[in-house]
């Protein structure tokens, strides 16, 4: 017999408590403590972590081989630039988004895309029915029969179905809605989905199958559940986006094979997510000329650059303590950049209020959109205008300097691409390499200088 034990678990960490406390000693969450029943039975050391290898033995590192995993293409660029390179098999992802914001589309597409190349897809989908899923699929013009859809949320019986159809990727959506048959707690609990995952990976690693599990975020945009969800995983992706804009960017947090700096960037559409293979046209096509407060900057996600538009507005205070507000990039970022301004430059910034917002609505988060910053607030303040042909990168020290960045001439060739014929980088990245033609590069030591260059016309 089973004996039954009550506790309270936080729902974020799971740290375990034998009685209810208003803020998790663990995390530090508030109001995060949830009761569970927990039957104590002799499998919990067992059966969803079990061996994944059956030569458990331990090998010597140098007589190990160094191959190269195999990947599986899906075609979409942008998904595959995430990725690395593409699907691994074996590998277990998992996939955060905002309700509605396309998660189920995407994988569904990736899923018909995969399986019209040959390779056996298993969607199983806990949220919706068949009828749902196909009525998804016509949308989307997938028709292809090697591609099986499963409305199921039983793990166990899920597991039974991966090993009769041996697909090549199975597709779970989502994780919350799982649950295992021998944890009493509800599905979407910690137990239920700590156990539940811990199946899926042994099945992931064991039969070489990669498997995509969704997972609902909370309000805060993280994923919900406990952080050993994210621990346990090979990757973890999110699916980011505006409600109000159509483009949906794709980002890597944790990849085990490839990089957590790239990007892909999808347009939501009627038939579907279409990949944006130039998204510095798109955030840029509706700048407007001649603005005061608007520049360009040129922003590194992973080994792709992207110009935004970065824009300011600096207003007189109605308050004791003015406002700083920032949409798209770091709120603390934005007070030092102010201050810097203030004492550095002599801008009496101290009773404006100003609000930043990167246009478009993406979110960046690189210290060479400093200068972009500190240029943006200064021309709303003096009421001068930018040239629509400039671009600036560079990051801003305490004591006004201008530090240099790295792949400046990815950055410089994107801008000239795009029409930009001027670009204010910092004076250390033009020394040591051959500037690039079509584009005048004016390297600066301060912010002070990159503010007569920019505002004022002067040149070094």
């Amino acid at each position: 017999m089973s004996k039954k034990k009550l506790t309270f678990v936080c729902q974020a960490c799971g740290y375990e408590s034998p009685k209810w406390m208003g803020r998790c000693p663990g995390c530090q969450t508030w109001n995060s403590m949830v009761e569970e029943r927990i039957h104590s039975v002799p499998w919990a050391a067992g059966k969803g972590v079990a061996s994944i290898s059956k030569n458990a033995s331990p090998v010597p590192i140098t007589q190990i081989k160094a191959e190269e995993a195999p990947r599986l293409p899906t075609g979409v660029g942008e998904f595959d630039r995430v990725l690395g390179g593409g699907v691994v098999p074996g590998s277990l992802v998992l996939f955060g988004g905002d309700p509605g914001i396309g998660k189920s589309t995407l994988l569904l597409q990736i899923s018909g895309i995969l399986s019209e190349q040959g390779h056996r897809v298993l969607y199983v989908s806990g949220e919706e029915s068949l009828k749902q899923t196909k009525m998804r699929a016509d949308r989307l013009g997938i028709e292809s029969a090697e591609l099986f859809i499963l409305t199921e949320t039983h793990i166990d019986e899920i597991e039974r179905q991966i090993d009769q159809a041996e697909p090549k990727v199975v597709i779970l959506d989502s994780i919350q809605t799982v649950y295992h048959p021998e944890v009493s707690s509800t599905p979407g609990s910690v137990a239920q989905v700590r156990e539940c995952t811990a199946v899926l990976m042994r099945v992931a690693k064991s039969k070489g199958i990669a498997i995509f599990v969704v997972g609902h975020v909370t309000k805060e945009g993280a994923i919900a559940g406990p952080k050993i969800l994210e621990h346990m995983v090979d990757a973890v992706i999110y699916f980011e986006g505006e409600r109000h804009h159509t483009y949906r960017i794709l980002r890597a947090v944790k990849n085990r094979f490839g990089s957590t700096n790239e990007i892909g960037i999808f347009d939501m559409q009627e038939s579907g997510l279409v990949e944006v293979v130039n998204p510095s046209e798109l955030f840029l096509e509706e700048r407007a000329h001649g603005a005061a407060g608007s520049i360009v900057v040129a922003s590194m996600e992973g080994t792709r650059p992207v110009l935004v538009e970065l824009q300011a507005l600096v207003t007189p205070t109605s308050f004791g303590t003015p406002r700083r507000t920032a949409t798209g990039v770091d709120h603390h970022r934005v007070s030092l950049i102010m201050a810097v301004l203030e004492k550095r430059v002599g801008l009496l910034l101290q009773n404006q209020d100003a609000y930043i917002n990167v246009a478009g609505g993406v979110k960046l988060n690189e210290p060479a959109l400093d200068l972009g910053m500190a240029i943006s607030i200064a021309s709303s303040f003096r009421e001068k205008p930018t040239s629509p042909y400039d671009v600036v990168i560079g990051e801003v020290g305490l004591t006004g300097e201008v530090r240099g960045v790295s792949r400046i001439e990815q950055r410089l060739t994107e801008a000239r691409k795009l029409g930009f014929k001027r670009a204010i980088i910092p004076y250390k990245n033009t020394l040591g390499w051959e500037l690039p033609e079509g584009i005048e590069v004016i390297g600066v030591q301060s912010v002070q200088e990159a503010i007569q260059v920019v505002l004022e016309g002067e040149t070094r």
